[in-house]
């Protein structure tokens, strides 16, 4: 807490010294988006530094918790050089409009892995299950075939089939795959209330010895709810930089071709 707040410190310290240069700028009739632009284009380089870090973990650099405190902070810093820089929140003009709006998706996705790396981790530990991504496949078909192993059970030695029926028609789309993707990555409960919902409708028409393979089969359910939750977290957390890395390079060819375009208009 104490090393995030120093750097935030030193953020604004940098931000108040550009603020205060391009307002000394203004005052002589020169061009002060010249001091407030250089200040962002140096932000932004480093902010392509930490993935440039995260490919290369073997060199002794900084540690990589350092680095994405120094990213979180530099990023929010950016995003104040922005619209220092650019005087409005959003700028007239198609090439620059294409810029303005490349830059907030990058912003914008980088709060939401932000938040991710922040909360994501704390709610899978809270669920209960340690589960490996590249194993949920794997895990979800042991599951299913051991629901379906119950159900086939209980059929043969109940003679009723009431179980097998509302196995196929309901429980059996639950376990064909992880489920409630979209729900999981909120921290909601759908998937908990839908299980819970469709064994307490199904129970009322089973018997004693039924209701206990019921019971087998909700415990099943149970883990393989929570294996969904993993899924779902751990994909965001996996595949959240294939869309924040592209924008960032989008973002970063643009700036270029922008630094470019000023240097020919002012030659």
């Amino acid at each position: 807490m104490k090393r995030t707040l120093g750097y935030a410190v030193i953020a604004i310290l940098f931000f108040a010294l550009i603020w205060v240069w391009t307002l000394e700028v203004d005052s002589s009739l020169n061009y002060p988006e010249f001091i407030s632009g250089g200040a962002l284009f140096f932000t932004i380089f480093f902010l392509c530094l930490f993935n440039i870090r995260k490919r290369v973990p073997f060199l002794p650099l900084w540690p990589a918790r350092k680095w994405f405190l120094l990213h979180t902070v530099a990023g929010f810093l950016a995003l104040s050089l922005f619209w220092l820089h650019a005087g409005i929140m959003w700028p007239n003009g198609l090439y620059v409009q294409i810029l303005v709006f490349l830059f907030y998706l990058t912003t914008l996705s980088g709060i939401v892995g932000l938040v991710m790396e922040k909360v994501y981790p704390n709610l899978l530990t809270r669920i209960g299950l340690e589960c490996i991504y590249e194993r949920i496949p794997r895990d979800i078909a042991e599951i299913r075939n051991k629901a379906e192993t119950l159900v086939f059970e209980c059929t043969e030695k109940t003679g009723s089939d009431t179980l097998a029926q509302h196995y196929l028609e309901t429980l059996g789309w639950f376990f064909q795959r992880p489920r409630f993707f979209i729900n999981n990555i909120f921290g909601g409960q759908n998937a908990q209330t839908w299980v819970m919902q469709q064994c307490s409708i199904l129970e009322r028409f089973l018997n004693a010895s039924e209701r206990d393979y019921l019971d087998k089969i909700f415990a099943l359910a149970e883990i393989k709810r929570k294996i969904d939750f993993h899924y779902s977290l751990q994909t965001m957390l996996k595949n959240w930089l294939l869309i924040h890395i592209p924008l960032a390079a989008a973002v970063m060819t643009m700036v270029v071709w922008h630094i470019i375009v000023i240097q020919v208009f002012f030659n």
